[in-house]
């Protein structure tokens, strides 16, 4: 299997598991409800996010939001998918990178399209301090994030040049 094929296959499988995952929550968890995984640390909860990441601007009541963060999410997804296009020129922690963000980025945007918010689960803890709520979408771009910094900021190893 090629290179390409794998970046796009990853991006594919995030998407899907993203929206199997929201899929679960919506139809079987209620607003109300708390499912404690590990008390005092993790919980399954049901919540919207109208923002962007970690529901930062949420809250902002204005129409043009839903519409500016589709065209910066979409145009995001063009870039990573026109860079993904030519993975045989990225080392493999950078496709990888590439494919998770591609991933969760149009998990993403394809709620922010159907439905104008985002279905967030994922609420980590501790006493009365909470994480942000997120999703699996927003997990594979943080994680992906971490890996293209990791390649930006690991060593590269010199080859010498041999006549």
């Amino acid at each position: 299997m090629d290179l390409r094929c794998k970046a796009y296959g990853m991006a594919a499988a995030v998407f899907v598991l993203d929206r199997l995952s929201k899929w679960i929550i919506e139809t079987r968890v209620s607003f109300l409800d708390t499912l404690r995984v590990i008390p005092g640390f993790f919980a399954i909860v049901h919540s919207q996010n109208r923002g962007v990441a970690f529901s930062l601007f949420d809250g902002d009541a204005s129409s043009w939001r839903t519409a500016l963060l589709v065209v910066f999410s979409l145009a995001a997804v063009i870039v990573i998918a026109r860079i993904l296009w030519n993975v045989d020129r990225l080392d493999r922690l950078s496709w990888t990178g590439l494919g998770l963000i591609l991933g969760g980025a149009v998990g993403n945007v394809f709620d922010r399209i159907v439905w104008g918010r985002v279905t967030d689960f994922l609420d980590f803890y501790v006493g009365d301090y909470h994480w942000p709520t997120f999703n699996i979408a927003d997990s594979a771009i943080v994680i992906g994030s971490g890996l293209l910094l990791v390649e930006m900021l690991w060593p590269k190893r010199q080859t010498a040049n041999v006549p």
